[in-house]
C-alpha cells in the first residue's frame, strides 16, 4: 500500500507546482506590464455631456423639477429616480431634454426599472431623439408622427404572435402612423425579444450612434454587472436628424407597470485624431463673463483666506511639496512590488506543503525498511522496488524542497534591492524570468517523478459492488391514475387562465 500513498504525493506535489505557475502568470507578469495601453485605438473618444444627462441621488431639485430637463403627463420625479408612469391604468409620462443635442455622434446610457405585479405587462416605455419634443401622445406617451428614431421596449402582445416582451426600434420621418395593432413590427428597423420585466437587478440601456449606424446593447438586469451587455440590434447607414431632443416616455393601458427611470448618462462622440471642440465655443458670451466673474471673486477670496492662514500658522508650508504625490515611476515600482510579496507568499506556502509532504513521506519510507528487517535477508522483490520508489520520491522531494528554498532567497533578495535603491524594471524582469525558469525546471522535475511511478496492479483488481435491484413502489395502474387526474387538472387550469387573459385584455 506504500504505492499508491507515494503516487499521491506526487500528484498534490504536481498540483501545488501547477496552482504556483497560474499565479505567476496572473500576477507577476500583470503587474510587470500593467503600464501598458490597453485601449483601442480605433474607438471614439467619449465625452460626458451633463446638461443632456440626470442621475441620482439628486436628480431632482427642491421645487420637483430635474435640472436642463422638463417632464410632462402623469411624470414624478424624486431624489434618485423619475417614475415615469405609476402601476396605475392609462396613464402616460414622459421627461424630454431642454437643450437640442448639436452633435452628430453619440452614445446614450439609459437605466431604469419595469416592474409589475401581474405576470404580463403594459404598454411599454420609449427612448427618443427626435428634431422636436414629444411631449404627450399616443405612442408609449409621447406625439406620433415623429421625425427621429424611438427604441421601444413593448410589454403587451398586441398582434398576438406571442413575441412580446420585445425591443424595437423604429424610425420616422415625420409622416408615418405608429403601427399599434402590428407592436411596429411592420416598421420596424431592428428588434430582439428580451424580458425586460420584473428582474432582480435595474435594466441598462446602451445606444450608440456613430458614423450613421445604430447599436443598441442591454444589460439584462440578471447580474450587478454595468458592463455585462449583451447584443440586441444593429443598423448601418441610417440618418437621423443632425440636431435634436432626448425623451424617455411611457405609458399603461388595460394592464399597468411601474415604469422608473434611473438614469440618463449621454456622451459625444468624436473620431480619434479629430481636433475636439474647444469648451469656450459652447458657452455663450455672458455666461462665460459670469463665470470669470465668479472665479475671479472666489480666486480673491480665497487669497485673503491664504493670508489669513500664513498668518495665523507661519511654521506652516503654503504649498505642499511635489514629493507628497506619487509619480508614475513610484506606482509602477510599488505595484511590482506588490506582485513579488503575493510571489512570495504563494512560494511560501507551497514550501511548507512540500515539507509537510517530504516529512510524510520519510515515515513511510521508515515504516517500510523497519518491516524488510524484521522479514530477514530473504525479502520479497516486490517490496524491495518499493522501498528503492520511495527512495527516489524522497529525494525528488528533497530537490524540490531545496529549489523552493533557493527561489524564497532570490524573491528576498529582489524585494530587498528594490526597497533599498529602488529597483527598475528591467532588473524586475530579469529576475522574474530566472525565478519561472526555476520553477520550469521544478516542473520538469515533477513530471519526470510521476512518469517514473510505477502503476500499482492491486488498484485494479479493486471493484465496488454492485447495488441489489430496487423493487417498484408504485404500480402501473396507479401511476397511470395520476398522470390522468394530473392532465386534467392542468387542462382546467389553461382553460381558466385564457378566460382571464381575454377578459383583460386591451384593444386601441
Amino acid at each position: 500500500m506504500a504505492v499508491p500513498i507515494g503516487k499521491r504525493l506526487v500528484a498534490k506535489s504536481y498540483l501545488l507546482i501547477s496552482v504556483l505557475f497560474i499565479t505567476l502568470k496572473s500576477i507577476g507578469c500583470d503587474n510587470i506590464a500593467s503600464g501598458a495601453s490597453t485601449s483601442d485605438p480605433e474607438a471614439p473618444h467619449r465625452r460626458f455631456e451633463y446638461k443632456y444627462s440626470f442621475k441620482g441621488p439628486h436628480l431632482s431639485l427642491t421645487d420637483g423639477s430635474i435640472p436642463f430637463w422638463i417632464h410632462s403627463g402623469n411624470a414624478i420625479p424624486s431624489a434618485d429616480q423619475v417614475r415615469i408612469t405609476p402601476s396605475l391604468r392609462s396613464q402616460k409620462g414622459s421627461v424630454w431634454s431642454k437643450n437640442m443635442v448639436l452633435f452628430e455622434s453619440w452614445e446614450a446610457v439609459v437605466t431604469f426599472r419595469v416592474s409589475g405585479r401581474g405576470r404580463m405587462g403594459a404598454d411599454g416605455l420609449g427612448i427618443w431623439f427626435t428634431s422636436q419634443q414629444g411631449l404627450d401622445g399616443p405612442v408609449y406617451g409621447a406625439a406620433d408622427k415623429w421625425n427621429g428614431i424611438g427604441i421601444f421596449f413593448d410589454s403587451f402582445d398586441n398582434d398576438g404572435k406571442k413575441n412580446n416582451p420585445a425591443i424595437v426600434v423604429v424610425g420616422n420621418n415625420g409622416k408615418l402612423v405608429y403601427d399599434h395593432q402590428n407592436d411596429g413590427t411592420t416598421q420596424a428597423l431592428g428588434t430582439c425579444l428580451r424580458d425586460f420585466r420584473n428582474k432582480p437587478y435595474p435594466i441598462r440601456a446602451k445606444i450608440t450612434y456613430y458614423k450613421k449606424s445604430l447599436t443598441v446593447m442591454i444589460n439584462n438586469g440578471f447580474t450587478p454587472d454595468k458592463d455585462d451587455y449583451e447584443f440586441c440590434t444593429k443598423m448601418d447607414n441610417i440618418v437621423i436628424p443632425k440636431e435634436g431632443f432626448f425623451g424617455i416616455s411611457a405609458a399603461t393601458g388595460g394592464l399597468a407597470d411601474d415604469h422608473d427611470v434611473l438614469s440618463f448618462l449621454l456622451f459625444r462622440l468624436t473620431e480619434p485624431g479629430q481636433q475636439k471642440p474647444p469648451a469656450e465655443a459652447e458657452i455663450p458670451k455672458e455666461e462665460k463673463d459670469k463665470y470669470q466673474e465668479e472665479f475671479e471673486n472666489f480666486q480673491q477670496d480665497l487669497d485673503k483666506k491664504k493670508e489669513e492662514f500664513q498668518k495665523e500658522h507661519p511654521d506652516v508650508l503654503g504649498e505642499p511639496s511635489e514629493s507628497t504625490y506619487e509619480s508614475v515611476n513610484d506606482r509602477e515600482i510599488r505595484q511590482v512590488f506588490e506582485g513579488q510579496n503575493r510571489i512570495h507568499l504563494e512560494i511560501k506556502q507551497l514550501h511548507r506543503q512540500l515539507a509537510m509532504i517530504l516529512d510524510e513521506q520519510r515515515r513511510y519510507v521508515s515504516v517500510i525498511t523497519d518491516e524488510v528487517a524484521k522479514k530477514g535477508i530473504n525479502a520479497d522483490p516486490q517490496m524491495s522496488s518499493v522501498i528503492a520508489t520511495q527512495q527516489e520520491v524522497l529525494k525528488n522531494l528533497n530537490d524540490l524542497r531545496l529549489s523552493f528554498q533557493e527561489s524564497l532567497k532570490q524573491v528576498g533578495s529582489v524585494q530587498h534591492q528594490g526597497n533599498a535603491a529602488g529597483l527598475g524594471t528591467y532588473e524586475t524582469v530579469q529576475h522574474f524570468n530566472e525565478i519561472k525558469e526555476h520553477l520550469h525546471s521544478v516542473k520538469r522535475d515533477v513530471d519526470h517523478l510521476v512518469q517514473r511511478s510505477p502503476p500499482n496492479p492491486a488498484e485494479k483488481m479493486l471493484k465496488c459492488p454492485d447495488f441489489p435491484p430496487i423493487p417498484p413502489c408504485l404500480s402501473t395502474l396507479h401511476f397511470v391514475v395520476f398522470v390522468v387526474i394530473q392532465s386534467v387538472l392542468f387542462f382546467c387550469y389553461i382553460m381558466y387562465k385564457s378566460q382571464q387573459e381575454a377578459a383583460a385584455k386591451k384593444f386601441f
